[in-house]
């Protein structure tokens, strides 16, 4: 069945909300075509002439579509049409996004290098270690909320600039550090600081061009994530016993230059700004599928970052592995990601909708986190790497893209993407030292901290089957 939706061209015939978007929602009887009885329609053919443009949009389209077609922009009177799903300044974006990405979760998802390297050279246990990951992964949730609104306001571009300068400059920083506190300042705050002020808006934006591709889009966004995972620890096993800490450091900042630089250049905000609205819509939490994902999510996070970070101290200090295995064990579990990025969100685009393939990632990831229990080898540790990086990419890639599901009106997805990104934060800040903590509790054997980290997820796995519940029900249907 199809549905006709009025290109609105008349001023006078629709007002605006308080953000600029119009009030005929499809919650309203003004979002379906007006009932025209016969002795009216003699009357009506010269207008149905002059709105020959109507634009055909097929009731199973998401009504983020459709909710798109109807925003414009309020000086000008523009019509801006739904997602153009396709096409070079689309999938531009998509490719910028995937160094954004490259240089934020790619830096994270390689902190497994730092947490080994660090441990043995300042002699700091692992948990006063982790707490720089940590602290970098939650600002970079975290200042979501904030980075997020300011997109939806009209300022990607300052705070993509902001945060990209500010990044740079502590990686440069970074090179000179010699002391704990000076790592924490410049790798964890200042580094956290700026993959914030870069992540948030850059899915938000991504969400706005895309729809019925939205899922791969955004995997090839977050595949970055791997990306960067290969190439940041390849550069450290390379040039670290060649060169030294600072100059391989100072390597990494220069990569991070030339690669947004482009990002700066060419990105390009899609929507006109939504100059009001509250930091945080509170009223969101309200829905219950929104907040039991929030939490499903907050859960899996928890967890989720253990085996990233302790992996390479793991193989090193029970199965006796050098320092290059460790890094190579690394580099296998974010080689992986990349496949498990993109086949997950190009399935959901085809067939089952990012929720559903989300939940058994999710399962799957807390299966092969109990298994880790088990690993006594080294060819063990090669298994689980390569299974636990490929399901984990599965749930990094598929959380942003079911997110975007959840917020039926575009103009308030960097908000609401920011709301859920600062909730993950908490997870994300907490986790890994709680693992680090429990290592030392258990004489520096890793079975505490295996427990948690699977549990963790489960319980996530759980709460993401209760949203989906919610949402939709039991049945069969896409989401």
């Amino acid at each position: 069945m199809e549905e006709t939706m009025p290109n609105m061209t008349d001023e006078k015939d629709h007002d605006y909300n308080e953000n600029g978007v119009h009030h005929d929602s499809f919650e309203t009887k003004e979002s379906f075509p007006r009932q025209r009885h016969s002795s009216d329609e003699e009357s009506t053919i010269g207008e149905d002439h002059q709105h020959n443009d109507l634009t055909q949009v097929p009731t199973n389209t998401s009504v983020a579509a459709r909710t798109l077609s109807a925003v414009r922009t309020r000086e000008s009177g523009k019509d801006l049409g739904p997602p153009p799903d396709g096409g070079f300044q689309a999938w531009l974006q998509v490719a910028l996004g995937h160094m954004i990405i490259f240089n934020t979760w790619g830096y994270i998802n390689s902190f497994g290098v730092f947490q080994t390297y660090y441990t043995s050279t300042l002699g700091r246990s692992p948990s006063d270690i982790s707490w720089v990951g940590s602290i970098q992964i939650f600002l970079l949730f975290f200042i979501g909320t904030f980075s997020g609104r300011a997109t939806d306001a009209g300022y990607f571009r300052f705070t993509l600039t902001v945060g990209a300068t500010l990044e740079v400059f502590c990686i440069f920083m970074t090179s000179l550090c010699t002391e704990y506190w000076q790592l924490f300042l410049a790798q964890g705050l200042g580094q956290g600081i700026g993959c914030g002020l870069m992540f948030c808006p850059t899915l938000a934006l991504i969400s706005t061009y895309f729809v019925k591709r939205r899922g791969i889009a955004i995997g090839i966004v977050a595949s970055g994530s791997a990306t960067g995972g290969l190439v940041f620890p390849a550069v450290v096993m390379r040039l670290l016993p060649r060169i030294g800490y600072g100059w391989t450091m100072r390597t990494l900042g220069f990569i991070s230059l030339v690669t947004l630089i482009p990002c700066l250049l060419f990105f390009k905000q899609r929507l006109p700004p939504r100059t009001s609205g509250p930091l945080v819509e509170w009223a969101a939490f309200k829905e219950l599928p929104y907040l039991l994902f929030a939490v499903g999510m907050f859960l899996n996070f928890w967890g989720l970052y253990v085996a990233f970070f302790y992996i390479g101290s793991f193989s090193t200090n029970i199965i006796g592995a050098s320092d290059n295995t460790s890094i190579d064990l690394l580099m296998v579990m974010n080689g992986v990601g990349l496949v498990g990025r993109l086949i997950p969100n190009l399935m959901a685009d085809q067939f089952t909708g990012p929720l559903n393939l989300l939940i058994p990632f999710s399962c799957a990831t807390a299966i092969v986190a109990y298994c880790w229990t088990a690993v006594k080898s080294m060819g063990g540790l090669w298994a689980f790497a390569a299974c636990y990086g490929l399901f984990a990419a599965g749930i990094q890639s598929l959380f942003p893209a079911t997110l975007s599901t959840l917020t039926t009106d575009l103009k308030k997805t960097g908000v609401r993407m920011g709301m859920v990104l600062s909730v993950v934060a908490v997870a994300a800040l907490i986790g890994s030292p709680i693992a680090g903590a429990l290592i030392s509790t258990d004489d520096g054997q890793y079975l505490y901290a295996q427990v948690f980290m699977g549990s963790a997820i489960i319980a996530g796995t759980l709460t993401l089957i209760a949203a989906r519940v919610c949402k939709v029900g039991t049945g069969l249907a896409r989401v």
